[in-house]
């Protein structure tokens, strides 16, 4: 599997080795807060669009008990993943599921996907609506930065879709969509939780987690933002440098 196409890199402090494509999403900051927003309570964990198994490896490092299904429409993608739960000793707590999760309710349950299942559905979708920022410059990265209009709302509602009552979703995405994920989340989750993401002190946000739990009626909340690095120096703040460590999670 390694060859020229890809990067092996390190996760979690060292704890991960994981391959990634050169080319198309790479995993960094945004996949491993994702993966330490999880509740760690969670056994049944679903991941939409997975990529190379990034988020889920660091999700199942973290957390002895849950079980993964992880959903992705791109072959190598796939197969990348593949590799890294077998790699990393989770193949025996992960299912890879190839399909695209916008299709239709009755086609993700023949593939396998479970219908208000799961404690827990995170997801970092693509960022752009197509046609937006800088045209990607190849084919794959294309894929992983941009998505058609409307797309949003469709992972929103698969999600809504796979979670149990009482269960979360969970997004990271930029603070431009919070508009869009506002209202994909509104009506079909309660007690959503917004926590913006800061590169340094006194910078704006430019990314946010969200999180919303199904069947509650709690009203939304607004954190402090989590900030990332050192005004000066660059170097990661204590909790998110013990977060990429691997050795602390989110407590939000």
């Amino acid at each position: 599997m390694p060859d020229n196409s890809t990067t092996s890199d390190d996760f979690l402090g060292g704890r991960l080795t994981l391959l990634q494509p050169v080319n198309g999403f790479r995993a960094g900051i945004d996949t491993v807060l994702l993966a330490a927003a999880v509740n760690p309570a969670a056994t049944a964990i679903l991941e939409l669009g997975t990529g190379a198994g990034i988020a889920a490896c660091c999700v199942l490092a973290d957390l002895p008990e849950p079980r993964m299904d992880l959903v992705e429409q791109n072959k190598t993608m796939l197969e990348l993943a593949r590799h890294n739960l077998r790699n990393s000793g989770f193949a025996d707590r992960a299912r890879l599921i190839h399909l695209d999760l916008t299709v239709k309710g009755s086609q993700r349950s023949a593939a396998g996907m479970g219908r208000d299942h799961y404690d827990s559905v995170i997801a970092n979708p693509p960022f752009f609506p197509l046609g937006a920022a800088v045209p990607a410059p190849n084919g794959p990265r294309a894929t992983a930065r941009h998505m058609p209009p409307g797309d949003l709302e469709k992972w929103i509602r698969t999600a809504t879709a796979s979670v149990r009552p009482g269960g979360e979703v969970i997004f990271i995405h930029t603070v431009q969509s919070l508009p869009a994920l506002l209202k994909g989340f509104s009506g079909r989750f309660g007690a959503i939780t917004i926590l913006p993401l800061v590169s340094r002190p006194d910078e704006p946000a430019n990314r946010l987690l969200i999180r919303g739990i199904k069947g509650s009626r709690a009203p939304l909340n607004l954190l402090s933002a989590l900030v990332l690095h050192e005004r000066e120096s660059g170097a990661f703040q204590e909790l998110p440098k013990a977060i990429f460590s691997g050795k602390a999670r989110l407590n939000w």
